[in-house]
């Protein structure tokens, strides 16, 4: 123990080895991540068969779904890392929620756009002021109001701490994401593979997505960790090993 500290967190929270284990991580989540999606995506896209009422028109859910999947599940990170950061004062923890957010924007641009995609043929237009719809579209903008508050103070401590209070306030965008389609009448499909008893998919149809969705988040996983090792060696520019880091051109893979 160190100052109360199990080891393992006390190392984690040194940031040349914090550095250092994002670099590992990074390859343990990309190759595979690939690899998933590619079988999945090939799964959905071929084996998978047209469904009976939407045709093949369905198959944009092999990326919509994991892309609003991602959107919320990267959220949640970002706020807890926000609120770790807040709490126990973990400037790496900071650095994981600056890092994530613009990963999870990404996420959430992705899925409003395959849903507006999917949505023209099968509903007649490109958008509704639909719960669910509405929801994910507050949510693309905490993303944006997050990075442009963390990056309009000069301060980075400031920025961080200002920056984590919102994302923990936005968290209770979440639920209403995620439970819109049940507590209002909308044109959103309401839950299917979250049905264990009885998923409304077929499980020719339902192993791509669940795939997909693994592929996603490995992948999310993998940029985050490379996206936090550039954080790390931004805020830590000054520092010896950081500097020592540039100096032989070395970094972690």
């Amino acid at each position: 123990m160190v100052f109360g500290w199990p080891l393992w967190m006390h190392r984690l929270a040194s940031p040349p080895h914090f550095y250092a284990l994002a670099g590992q991580l990074h390859r343990w989540f990309y190759w595979p991540a690939l690899l998933c999606m590619a079988v999945s995506l090939y799964g959905g896209l071929v084996v998978a068969p047209a469904d009976y009422q939407q045709g093949d028109a369905y198959r944009i859910i092999y990326v919509h779904v994991p892309s609003a999947y991602l959107s919320m599940l990267t959220y949640m990170v970002m706020a807890l890392a926000g609120g770790i950061g807040l709490v126990w004062r973990l400037k790496l923890a900071h650095a994981v929620a600056i890092a994530a957010a613009p990963v999870g924007a990404s996420f959430t641009f992705l899925a409003l756009v395959t849903g507006a995609l999917w949505g023209q043929p099968m509903w007649g237009t490109w958008w509704v002021w639909d719960a669910r719809l509405t929801s994910e579209l507050v949510l693309l903008f905490l993303y944006f109001g997050f990075m442009l508050l963390h990056g309009s103070f000069d301060d980075v401590g400031r920025a961080d701490r200002a920056a984590a209070v919102l994302g923990l306030v936005g968290i209770v965008n979440i639920p209403i994401i995620h439970y819109s389609v049940v507590w209002w009448a909308t044109l959103h499909q309401g839950p299917t593979i979250s049905k264990f008893d009885n998923p409304s998919i077929t499980m020719d149809m339902l192993w791509p997505l669940l795939g997909m969705i693994l592929g996603f988040t490995l992948y999310f996983m993998a940029i985050v960790t490379r996206r936090v090792q550039a954080e790390v060696l931004l805020r830590e520019r000054q520092s010896r090993w950081a500097e020592d880091l540039a100096a032989t051109g070395v970094r972690s893979r």
